[in-house]
């Protein structure tokens, strides 16, 4: 057993959830009317609903004990004050500097780095108001009406996720476009759309060398190049967010508009600096830098509040809660706005790329469940979709439902309902539906008998489904900032209790390496045997059968 499962905190949680699991939701609501008030608190304008997790005051007593036991507020301090805690690749973890609106310095290396975020925020800030004012203008004097974000994983989901849900405050006439996947499609399909004398792409990648980005880069310089027939046209029309000076003046861009970030910066936790670039360009960079102050005012609340009261701390606790001790596999993100359609699929990187690892910062193979699949899709079309396998099917699925109180379309009764099904559907998974009260239902609509008896098992809910309620005042952008951070800080607390580096990601390493082998394989018809069956078998498959 490792240090943490024979650990006195975790000993008792176990004993603890077979007492709790013969205790259902209705009972422990009917037990405590002020059940709500209890396990639910306000943070940065966002109120947090836990109450309807199989928890009670022991459970969240033992939780903080266990956090306490690996010290998650000196790992939080450590984080914060620019110590290497990305053991595996020696560097500090301060995405929490880019959004530092205090006075405060923070020190790296004996440095403060404010002065460089503030410089490189201040390039953003010049650089967005020229375009939005239409004074940066294309090779044809025309100013620019399209941004395309060319980068993937955190160039790419951060920005796309941010630009669509804070759409309400894009400037009109101004549109926002992200290409990160290889497939020549996503690149094809979006020049389509694109005038290239008005269309102006934003290149991300520290190095300028990712194979995807690059590649998509040069294609789109070629796209850009037939239609203006000289290279000159480039630097009005790219820009760059990199380290690779050589490699960007080289592709044709100005390095006076190459905007710089830094190796403490990891992808997943990147919106804040330059490579939220386009999201500034979108919305204008007072809205960013409202962001930023969202997700610092989130910052602040999780560095001093105690871990009882601590929104990210009880999401961690109760997410480990769920994975560990109720065997858990998954969690699903429902977010009840559509402006958050791509908020699930942000987190899936922040969470999976952070937490799923299966050795401990020692290199131990770790003997307890690590980081949940992640997903999820916007309500109510979830309720059409899988919110079938998450009331009646065999595996529990805890999650999280988010929703503003007010809308920034109000249409007719649009937002009344779609508020009633978020309400509707946390009630229906804690409660569920007994079999008396499926026969009750069947009999007062005249069913009997043998057609009853058939039909009543399908009517039964089991409930006792978790789930976390969040809501807001209304999706700006210091809100979303906010949000953000709360899961950002999260997947950071149960990195740490699973004694895990949630800041590297070494998984994705092998599959490229391998790429890197087989593409000069796909070269001419001779017949690859160098690999296992398999993979020579769909190799030789595609060579024979392509134009």
């Amino acid at each position: 057993m490792s240090a943490l499962t024979r650990s006195t905190p975790w000993q008792a949680l176990k004993a603890h959830q077979k007492t709790l699991a013969s205790t259902s939701l209705r009972e422990l609501f009917a037990a405590d009317p002020k059940r709500f008030d209890k396990f639910s608190l306000e943070a940065c304008g966002i109120l947090l609903d836990y109450s309807k997790n199989r928890i009670d005051s022991e459970t969240m007593s033992l939780l903080a004990a266990l956090a306490r036991k690996v010290d998650i507020e000196g790992w939080r301090e450590k984080m914060f004050t620019g110590d290497k805690i990305n053991f595996t690749e020696n560097r500090a973890v301060l995405h929490t500097a880019l959004r530092n609106r205090s006075s405060r310095p923070v020190m790296f290396d004996g440095q403060d780095v404010m002065p460089e975020i503030r410089r490189v925020l201040g390039k953003m800030r010049e650089f967005s108001e020229s375009v939005r004012s239409g004074h940066w203008k294309g090779y044809t004097g025309k100013p620019i009406t399209d941004i395309v974000n060319i980068g993937i994983g955190g160039s790419d989901l951060g920005p796309a996720m941010a630009c669509l849900a804070l759409a309400p405050y894009g400037k009109p006439g101004l549109y926002a476009h992200f290409v990160s996947n290889i497939d020549g499609t996503q690149l094809a399909e979006t020049l389509k759309r694109l005038d290239p004398t008005t269309t102006l792409f934003i290149v991300a990648s520290k190095t300028f060398t990712t194979q995807e980005t690059m590649t998509n880069a040069a294609s789109a310089r070629e796209w850009l190049l037939r239609s203006a027939g000289d290279e000159a046209a480039v630097a009005r029309h790219f820009v760059a967010v990199s380290t690779n000076t050589t490699a960007v003046a080289q592709f044709g861009i100005d390095t006076a508009h190459m905007f710089e970030f830094w190796d403490w910066v990891g992808g997943r936790y990147s919106l804040w600096s330059a490579i939220g670039l386009p999201i500034a360009v979108f919305i204008g960079m007072d809205h960013f830098e409202a962001l930023l102050t969202g997700a610092f005012e989130m910052d602040e609340h999780f560095r001093s509040a105690s871990l009882e009261s601590n929104m990210p701390v009880i999401m961690a606790l109760i997410g480990m809660w769920h994975a560990n001790f109720w065997n858990a596999h998954s969690h699903a993100v429902l977010p009840y706005d559509q402006s958050l359609a791509r908020f699930p699929a942000y987190l899936q990187q922040l969470d999976m790329e952070s937490n799923g690892k299966r050795v401990d910062r020692s290199g131990k193979t770790v003997d307890y469940t690590t980081g949940p699949v992640i997903w999820g899709e916007p309500g109510t079309n979830g309720q059409h979709a899988f919110y079938q396998l998450i009331h009646q099917g065999t595996r529990l699925v805890p999650a999280d439902f988010l929703a503003p109180v007010e809308s920034h379309n109000p249409i007719g009764e649009h937002h009344a309902i779609l508020l009633s099904n978020f309400f509707a559907q946390t009630e229906a998974l804690m409660k569920g539906k007994t079999a008396e009260e499926a026969r009750a239902e069947l009999e007062a609509a005249g069913m009997k008998g043998a057609a009853l008896k058939q039909l009543l098992p399908h009517k039964v809910f089991p409930g006792n489904s978790p789930t976390n309620s969040i809501l807001f005042q209304k999706l700006d952008p210091r809100t979303l900032g906010a949000l953000i951070a709360l899961y950002e800080h999260k997947v950071f607390v149960q990195g740490m209790i699973w004694n895990l580096n949630p800041f590297d990601q070494w998984g994705v390493e092998l599959g490229k390496q391998l790429a890197q082998k087989i593409l000069p394989e796909l070269d001419g018809k001779a017949a690859v045997s160098s690999h296992d069956s398999s993979t020579n078998g769909l190799i030789n498959y595609f060579k024979g059968r392509r134009g």
